[in-house]
């Protein structure tokens, strides 16, 4: 990477952490490839964000690690170098990278930011809460020993084994304890962000804002309260994950049924 380019990416990673601003969240359309990545940008978005689950799909690999990563590699960094404006990279749990090779192949393939979720894909659990904020902290100062700003964004998946698995409305607020504790461990390692995947009850949401002691992110699930109650909560970032990806194959589907009609 030369100087300039190094300048560049330093920028993009200035403007993306500054656009972390609870009560005005940074809201992220997720995007799968360099087409989508385009159309999020000439829509009016300042980010793009990219979705594990859509890329790999377009690989022709299943989410959670199922796709190499060098291949989810190289897929962001196309759709970096195809826009003129900070992406983040879902990298889920970090594809079993040390730190230091990690934090390399992100800033090679010119990422402003990243999700790194707390979820052992390999072990099929949560990792420990300790262990993780130990990388996480690795990985901060691997970022910072090259000067590299990376934005940091420390998915924590309490809720998520939960959600997908239909739990009751109302059993989330019993889970903001330990989500907290990660979440807070992730901040103080050098996360720049937190997203509790799949909270959306609006009590267990207003106590995790208020107790997080930095920005949050949250998913845009269509139970959940208003963009505009969102931003009262004190919410900072938006994605919409991996569902603009299944909404266009839905619609995409339905288009080849109604030709086969």
């Amino acid at each position: 990477m030369t100087t300039s380019q190094a300048t560049e990416l330093r920028s993009r990673c200035d403007l993306l952490r500054s656009l972390h601003r609870p009560g005005d969240p940074l809201l992220l359309p997720n995007a799968w490839d360099v087409a989508t990545a385009r159309a999020v940008v000439a829509a009016g978005f300042p980010v793009v964000a990219t979705t594990s689950g859509g890329v790999a799909a377009a690989l022709g690999y299943e989410d959670n690690e199922g796709a190499p990563a060098d291949e989810m590699l190289a897929a962001a960094a196309r759709i970096a170098r195809g826009v003129e404006v900070p992406v983040t990279v879902d990298a889920e749990g970090g594809y079993g990278m040390e730190p230091a090779e990690l934090v390399a192949a992100l800033r090679t393939a010119g990422a402003a930011g990243c999700n790194l979720e707390d979820t052992d894909h390999a072990a099929g659990g949560l990792r420990d809460p300790d262990r993780h904020a130990e990388w996480l902290a690795a990985v901060r100062d691997a970022a910072s020993e090259d000067d590299y700003g990376l934005v940091i964004n420390a998915r924590v998946d309490v809720f998520f084994g939960p959600f997908l698995a239909g739990a009751d409305p109302g059993a989330q607020e019993e889970l903001v304890p330990e989500a907290l504790q990660r979440a807070n461990a992730y901040l103080e390692a050098g996360a720049d962000c937190v997203y509790p995947i799949a909270l959306w009850e609006t009590d267990a949401l207003r106590r995790f804002t208020s107790e997080a002691r930095g920005p949050v992110n949250v998913t845009r699930l269509p139970q959940m309260p208003s963009l505009a109650e969102l931003a009262a909560l004190g919410v900072a970032r938006v994605s919409w994950a991996i569902f603009l990806y299944l909404d266009t194959m839905a619609r995409f589907g339905d288009h080849l049924a109604s030709l086969r009609e």
